[in-house]
């Protein structure tokens, strides 16, 4: 009998080729779920370079002071003087009642107006003299047509996820959102011009608990809070 036809040979050889079928099976399937997993990791990472409101050496979270500090910003972000640029519509909001804009400009792709009707037809850099005039700043805007940060009829936990979705928010960071604050046109709320009411803190102290609202994790408010007069 030849050697190569033993029946204890080829079942030696019919075993080696399984375990190394076997073999070449399961490191395959070893490679594609590595692979899988550095892609999880990859998007993961993707996700959070897009969203950075989750650094937790950043943040120390502390939900309580967190609204707290909100629904005092919630108070000054209601106030005539921050509403009235961002209105629910296409037309800005005047006075302080908040009444739709008397010579009902409209918005516009980027903010500034439409066709010869512009903002800074009107709001020049700087406020106008006299009681109720124009007021004015260089950057004097609505917020833009594709972001148009509405806070009118909003809730205090509506505007304050809104505020901390970066899809929602003017796509800044936390950072930005915290430089926002010192903006010359947020400053403008608190140099109003003659015949208008101030919102309901002084800026130092909207600037302290905005700051404190985001730097302790920019919780949202519960559904049914409402602000403290």
């Amino acid at each position: 009998m030849n050697q190569s036809d033993r029946p204890d040979l080829v079942q030696t050889k019919l075993n080696t080729m399984t375990v190394h079928n076997l073999f070449l099976r399961r490191f395959k399937v070893v490679m594609v779920l590595s692979a899988m997993f550095s892609m999880i990791v990859l998007m993961s990472f993707a996700i959070n370079t897009n969203r950075p409101f989750s650094d937790p050496e950043k943040v120390k979270k502390d939900s309580v002071a967190s609204v707290k500090a909100f629904m005092e910003v919630y108070k000054v972000l209601m106030s005539a003087r921050c509403l009235n640029c961002h209105p629910a519509g296409d037309i800005p909001l005047q006075g302080d009642d908040s009444h739709l804009h008397t010579m009902f400009p409209q918005r516009g792709k980027d903010g500034h107006g439409v066709y010869a009707m512009k903002c800074n037809n009107c709001h020049q850099p700087t406020n106008a003299p006299g009681l109720n005039t124009p007021p004015g700043n260089p950057k004097w805007a609505l917020p833009p047509a594709d972001m148009k940060m509405v806070f009118e009829g909003r809730t205090p936990r509506q505007l304050a996820q809104q505020i901390m979705d970066y899809k929602r928010n003017g796509h800044k960071t936390r950072a930005q959102l915290i430089e926002h604050a010192r903006d010359t046109l947020v400053k403008a709320g608190w140099n109003m011009g003659e015949g208008r009411k101030p919102p309901p803190l002084t800026y130092p102290e909207f600037v302290e608990v905005w700051d404190t609202w985001i730097n302790t994790g920019g919780y949202a408010p519960g559904n049914n809070a409402v602000p403290k007069k």
